[in-house]
C-alpha cells in the first residue's frame, strides 16, 4: 500500500469519526422544539415504562453489533489458514451485512443518531475491507489482508468501532 492510499484509509477513518461525532453533538444540543407537555403526558407514562426495557435492549444489542463488526474481532473469528485476500475480503464483508442485516430492527428502539452511527459504522467498516484489499497484490493471502487492516488501525488514533460504542453507551445511559 503506498502513502497516497494509506492517507486516503486515514482521512476516511476520521472523516467518518467526526461525522458520528458532529450528528452526537448536535443532536445533544438541538432543543426541543416544543417544551411543554402533551395533555395526556400522564398517560403516556405508563407505555414509556413499559418500552424502556425494549430500548435498552436495542441498544444492548447495537453495542454487541459493533464489537462483533469491529474488525480486529472479525478477523480472528473468520480467518483460516490458507484463505486468499480476496476469500477474507468476501467473509469479512458478507459477515458485516449479516450482523447488521440481523439486528436492523433495533432502530425502532433507539434515537435516529444512534442508527446512523452504527450505519456509518457498517459502511466505515466495508469500505476499509474494500480499500486496503483493493491494494494487495492478486496472490495476496488472507493473512496479509489481515495484517494490513490490523495496520490501519493501530496507526489510527480512534477506532470507529470505539466512538460508535461511546455514542450508543451514552444514549442508553439517558434512558435511566
Amino acid at each position: 500500500m503506498d502513502f497516497s492510499n494509506r492517507t486516503l484509509l486515514f482521512i476516511l477513518l476520521a472523516a467518518g469519526a467526526i461525522y458520528i461525532a458532529y450528528t452526537m453533538v448536535k443532536d445533544t444540543i438541538r432543543k426541543p422544539k416544543d417544551a411543554t407537555p402533551a395533555p395526556d403526558a400522564a398517560a403516556q407514562t405508563p407505555v414509556d415504562k413499559s418500552i424502556r426495557p425494549l430500548q435498552l435492549a436495542a441498544y444492548e444489542r447495537l453495542v454487541l453489533l459493533v464489537e462483533r463488526i469491529n474488525l480486529q474481532n472479525m478477523i480472528s473469528r473468520i480467518f483460516q489458514p490458507g484463505l486468499t485476500a480476496v476469500d477474507m475480503q468476501v467473509g469479512l464483508i458478507q459477515t458485516i451485512k449479516a450482523e447488521f442485516e440481523h439486528n436492523i430492527a433495533q432502530q425502532i428502539y433507539v434515537s435516529p443518531t444512534a442508527w446512523e452511527a452504527v450505519k456509518t459504522l457498517k459502511e466505515q467498516t466495508i469500505t476499509i475491507v474494500n480499500q486496503v484489499a483493493s491494494q494487495l497484490p492478486p496472490d495476496a493471502t488472507a493473512m496479509d489482508l489481515n495484517k494490513q487492516i490490523l495496520e490501519v488501525f493501530l496507526q489510527a488514533e480512534t477506532s470507529p468501532s470505539e466512538l460508535t460504542s461511546q455514542i450508543l453507551n451514552a444514549e442508553a445511559k439517558r434512558l435511566f
